[in-house]
């Protein structure tokens, strides 16, 4: 229970580091152009900036170490501990690239870490359940949904395309997570059978996508807030109506308010999410070192 707790603000912290290099990364692939759709060439031209390839690094080792979480504790800890990746982000962001915290924002860490704490307290084991057969195919459906609908979301009015992309990315890491826990071991034979296995590869890569076009073409809170409630609520109902997950005895009423205190706090964080203002050109490595 202790190490899948640790390993969960472990990917947290990773996610968030993350989060400063992948957004300047974004930007620096953009062409200047204020193009409608999800343009798959955008997150190939982020993978030529050294900052986006340490930032996958980064998702790599998170994803590594969400998969030890998602083993040994709930859905929904593991859901509101990535959700608070937010404020890692908001941190890493005012020390390496002098992002600016209020005292309103820094209330916020303060909160997600209350709400982590409470979380901690009162979280059970995870549910023993690995999901019917339905089960990993619907989240495979999901995944595909995810990406078409994400596509659509491309082309819809300005004013409502970045929500609408960063909830089609909240879905995805969403369609992960659940997916992880139905793949109950890795045998090859058993991997390559799995529906779930797909829908790991399919959500993950339309999230990313889809999250890397709304952070270069849209209001970055706004998209930001479209995926952390796209990826908190509907894995953590998945967990606790089909999977099993449960909190200790007597403390689900402590396990609620620690999971919306987590979520409200990340969500005020929200803009975030791009990882700060991005650092000159000239002098971002300098700062790096400078900073670190």
């Amino acid at each position: 229970m202790v190490l899948g707790l640790l390993c969960a603000l472990g990917a947290a912290v990773c996610f968030g580091t993350a989060s400063v290099f992948q957004a300047v990364a974004a930007r620096r692939a953009a062409t200047g152009e204020d193009s409608a759709g999800v343009d798959p060439r955008l997150l190939v031209r982020a993978l030529r900036q050294w900052w986006y390839v340490v930032g996958l690094a980064l998702d790599g080792a998170g994803f590594g170490l969400e998969l030890v979480a998602l083993r040994t504790v709930p859905i929904y800890a593991v859901g509101a501990a990535l959700a608070a990746s937010l404020a890692v982000t908001a941190v890493v962001a005012s020390r390496l690239l002098r992002a600016r915290l209020g005292k309103a924002e820094w209330g916020a860490v303060a909160t997600v870490c209350l709400g982590l704490g409470l979380l901690a307290a009162a979280s059970g084991a995870e549910g023993h359940s690995s999901g019917s057969p339905e089960l990993r195919w619907g989240v495979l459906g999901a995944a595909a949904l995810v990406l078409l609908a994400g596509l659509a979301a491309g082309w819809l009015p300005e004013r409502v395309r970045a929500a609408a992309l960063g909830l089609g990315a909240g879905f995805g890491f969403g369609v992960v997570t659940v997916a992880v826990r139905l793949v109950p071991d890795f045998d090859i034979m058993d991997m390559l059978t799995n529906p779930a296995t797909y829908a790991v590869l399919l959500g993950g890569a339309s999230a990313f996508m889809l999250l890397t076009t709304a952070l270069q073409r849209g209001s970055v809170t706004v998209a930001t807030a479209g995926m952390v409630i796209g990826e908190t609520i509907g894995p953590a109902l998945v967990g606790v109506l089909a999977l099993g997950d449960r909190t200790r005895a007597g403390l689900g009423g402590l396990a609620v308010a620690g999971y919306a205190l987590a979520v409200l706090g990340a969500l005020a964080l929200a803009r975030f999410g791009e990882g700060g203002a991005e650092p000159a050109a000239d002098t971002s490595a300098t700062k790096v070192g400078a900073e670190s």
